[in-house]
């Protein structure tokens, strides 16, 4: 049964990524669910980019809306057209978050209220809050599951877990179908390079070095854009409320690791890379246990990780005008 869908966040990297698939010639990844009119709703910062949704901009079904999460008329108005919310408006970069917290609790946390506000008000069938695997803080050994607690170290994730508590809350107090997912890394075409593989890629086409934080052993779970996009959309279909999904990749490198596969990938040396400084509160491994959502919906992640980058560093490279001026308005 389609449904009419509000989508925060939508120009940024993942959110944008949901829209197209949404909206595709080929329905959302393969899946019998579907779409309805989709609106999204974007407060188009730096890392917003409607570059990202030219593909689905003349679709009959899709609207967009320039706004904040945060503008509560506004909000109630869109809420009001909609039955279900995909929440991916965030403030999402970790180092930004330890210059300056506050734009993280305002928009991470404030704005997921002001959203579910909304949401009781009118009505809304499920709201689906998509989080992080960092609320779960640095896993020594194994892997978080759903069950695990929320231990944040940055800014950035103590803001996502506040708001996957807030979330939650509205589903245990209002009966409020709420569905809440944590991803880990994502990687693929049209992220900013902001982010560690296309900084590092960009880096490496511009012929610059490549800053490694601390000595690289720092371990990542890499998850390729298509198949979060594909976690989502089985939860969104067939999820149950109240529920938790983590949604992993399955490919564990090491921060070194990663950036000696990128360093391949665009003929460079390893003298490349230069070892900088740690970031405060750095994270030494995330890792997330998929099983719930591969064992109740079926998931497995499908992209082969090395064909995956190898596509990714090629996008990067045959994009430099999209990149390029990203770059210069750091």
């Amino acid at each position: 049964m389609n449904a009419s869908i509000l989508v925060t966040g939508g120009a940024g990297f993942i959110g944008s990524a949901y829209v197209r698939t949404l909206l595709g010639p080929e329905g959302p990844s393969g899946l019998t669910g579907g779409a309805g009119a989709v609106t999204v709703l974007d407060n188009l910062t730096y890392a917003g980019s409607l570059t990202r949704l030219e593909a689905v901009r003349g679709h009959p079904d899709f609207t967009f809306v320039h706004g904040s999460v945060c503008d509560a008329d506004l909000v109630g108005t869109l809420v009001a057209g909609h039955q279900q919310i995909v929440h991916f408006a965030a403030e999402s970069h970790v180092d930004r978050s330890i210059e300056d917290g506050s734009g993280f609790t305002r928009t991470n946390v404030l704005g997921t209220q002001t959203l579910l506000d909304a949401a009781l008000r009118h009505g809304v069938r499920t709201f689906l809050q998509v989080s992080t695997d960092e609320v779960y803080g640095s896993i020594p050994h194994g892997a978080a599951t759903e069950e695990s607690p929320l231990r944040p170290n940055s800014p950035y994730a103590a803001s996502k877990a506040a708001a996957d508590l807030i979330a939650l809350a509205h589903h245990r107090t209002h009966g409020l179908d709420v569905r809440v997912t944590r991803c880990s890394n994502n990687f693929g075409p049209h992220q900013h390079p902001e982010k560690v593989i296309p900084r590092f890629l960009a880096a490496l086409l511009s012929g610059e070095s490549v800053p490694v934080y601390g000595d690289g052993l720092q371990v990542r779970d890499w998850l390729h854009i298509e198949d979060h996009v594909r976690g989502l959309e089985l939860v969104r279909t067939a999820g149950r409320p109240g529920e938790i999904y983590n949604i992993g990749g399955g490919t564990s490198l090491t921060n070194l690791e990663l950036t000696r596969r990128l360093l391949t990938l665009c003929g460079a040396d390893p003298g490349r890379i230069a070892h900088v400084t740690d970031r405060k509160g750095h994270d030494r491994r995330y890792a997330v246990d998929h099983t719930k959502i591969s064992a109740e919906l079926g998931y497995r992640p499908g992209a082969d990780f090395e064909t995956s980058l190898a596509d990714t560093a090629r996008w990067y490279r045959h994009n430099r005008s999209w990149w390029q001026p990203l770059l210069a308005a750091r």
